[in-house]
């Protein structure tokens, strides 16, 4: 028979995460919204969700779906599901959807954010990738630009023998900059095994001046040479700067301009400081010629005034 079935949007940093998808022996983002979800329901849900994000990789937007032997109340239990999960893991939204629903099968596009941050920044460095070197967005973007459309995207997948087939419509690789970052948008229809962050890590080597931008062409057409092939394993982006940003289904609206999920500032610029003016050494002080500032309290007694036996001034006697 049919489940009460119902459709999730999914925040959390996936810092102290071994990815979305449950395995044995280690911590998960479904597997804690699973258990969760058990002890507020009484019973265990079916869990899904629309992308297998890897190891520390968060999500602004990630869409599951939970099914239950009995209707829920969705808002009640959404605010207990909170209340039972990790801080670092938090349901935004909890409706309910079609019996067939289905977060993974039912999804028409996926769109990822990454960060690089252009500083150093303290508060950040669990949400960017730090490259020190300096980097040219319009040729990253130039590069970005040449990987859209329905291409082969074998030589940014780890082991692309184990996928069934590695073709992927990539609908938009976009390069923008806001504040202290560089923001890398890629949306498609799917992505292959740490795809996104390969693709990131090429787009800084053009970024760098160390690739040309036809570097990107080469690698999906086939064309690469080994050492270029090898280089994209070798500098894949770290997970930290990787957001699951947006999942869309029929009917929903496209996708926003991109923005930063958690922004860096750009470093500050401050003016040089006026120059201090001083008078020269021999010059006379300002306020009147020869006139001398006194620098203390006025003496309390003259040269000439009698003094006791201690050879201190006696006081004056008051006058009247």
């Amino acid at each position: 028979p049919p489940m009460p079935t119902y459709k999730l949007v999914v925040e959390y940093q996936g810092t102290r995460y071994s990815g979305w998808q449950e395995q044995r022996n280690a911590r998960t983002v479904a597997g804690e919204l699973r258990a969760a979800a058990g002890r507020v329901a009484g019973e265990a849900p079916d869990v899904g969700g629309a992308g297998r994000t890897d190891a520390g990789v968060h999500a602004v937007g990630q869409v599951a779906h939970l099914r239950f032997r009995s209707p829920i109340d969705p808002e009640p239990f959404r605010r207990a599901l909170n209340d039972e999960l990790p801080l670092d893991v938090h349901v935004a939204a909890l409706a309910p959807a079609a019996d067939n629903f289905h977060a993974r099968h039912d999804a028409k596009l996926r769109s990822y954010v990454y960060q690089i941050s252009r500083r150093r920044t303290p508060f950040a460095r669990r949400f960017v990738w730090w490259v020190k070197r300096p980097l040219d967005p319009a040729a990253m973007a130039a590069a970005a630009a040449l990987c859209q459309g329905k291409r082969d995207f074998a030589g940014f997948c780890e082991r692309p023998a184990d996928q069934t087939s590695t073709i992927v419509v990539l609908d938009q690789a976009l390069v923008v900059e806001e504040g202290g970052l560089i923001l890398v948008r890629l949306a498609a229809s799917h992505f292959l095994w740490k795809m996104a962050r390969r693709m990131v890590g090429a787009l800084v080597h053009v970024g760098a001046g160390e690739w040309r931008p036809e570097a990107m062409a080469a690698l999906l057409d086939g064309t690469a040479s080994p050492s270029l092939a090898a280089a994209v394993a070798e500098g894949t982006a770290p997970p930290s700067g990787l957001f699951l940003e947006r999942v869309l289904y029929a009917g929903d609206a496209p996708l926003a301009p991109p923005s930063a999920p958690f922004p860096v500032a750009a470093e500050p610029v401050l003016a040089a400081a006026p120059p201090v003016r001083r008078p020269r050494e021999g010059t006379k002080p300002a306020g009147g010629a020869g006139r001398v500032e006194a620098k203390g309290p006025a003496p309390r007694h003259f040269a000439g005034a009698k003094r006791g036996p201690d050879g201190r001034p006696k006081p004056r006697p008051p006058r009247g």
